[in-house]
């Protein structure tokens, strides 16, 4: 039961976008298009995943003086295998991603965790932290580039939906501001939403 709790909490309850809007640079960002939003989604979860583990099984052994120096060289080496493997074999995605992939480092989502959560629980409650969060932080990534680039672009995920019929491209929605008003509305919406429920 509480395996689940842990994994649930991160896709609504403690979303790292929409409740706790933490990492919200490289959101704002990325997520010009569903892609890039996948993409960044995906390796945060990866970089998220591997430092919950790792942080867990050597939380012990740590000095506590010492602890988030330690915690930020075992995201750091996460971050260097992701980057490295993106500049590899995703070359393209890696260019339009940038300087954003060696950013995980320092993204509060992963230290936070990594602080609060993996360096006092073991590693199986760790694991699905990690999960929870890095998924609840993808989807709102990959939600919030399709809107974008289905007004920005008449696209989602590079396929043709609205240009066909003569579109014209809302040119704001692919611009800083329309991350901020497309991140705004979804806090907004999903306060609405659980708003309503509560009251049920």
């Amino acid at each position: 039961m509480r395996l689940w709790k842990e994994f649930y909490k991160g896709i609504i309850n403690q979303n790292p976008i929409l409740r706790l809007v933490l990492g919200a640079c490289p959101t704002l960002a990325v997520t010009t298009s569903a892609i890039n939003g996948l993409a960044m989604g995906v390796a945060v979860t990866f970089v998220l995943l591997g430092s919950n583990v790792v942080i867990s099984l050597i939380r012990k052994a740590v000095p506590n003086k010492v602890r988030i120096p330690v915690f930020i060289v075992v995201i750091a080496s996460f971050v260097t295998a992701v980057d490295l493997f993106m500049a590899g074999f995703f070359y393209e995605l890696h260019k339009v991603l940038g300087i954003f992939i060696p950013l995980i480092v320092v993204n509060c989502i992963i230290l936070a965790r990594a602080e609060a959560f993996a360096s006092k629980n073991n590693v199986l409650y760790s694991i699905f932290d990690a999960l929870g969060m890095g998924i609840g932080y993808t989807c709102a990534l990959i939600v919030m580039g399709s809107i974008r680039e289905f007004f920005g672009n008449g696209t989602v995920f590079g396929i043709d939906v609205l240009q066909r019929f003569g579109y014209q491209n809302l040119l704001i929605m692919i611009l800083p501001p329309g991350a901020f008003i497309v991140l705004g509305l979804m806090i907004g919406l999903l306060n609405l939403v659980s708003l309503k429920m509560a009251h049920k």
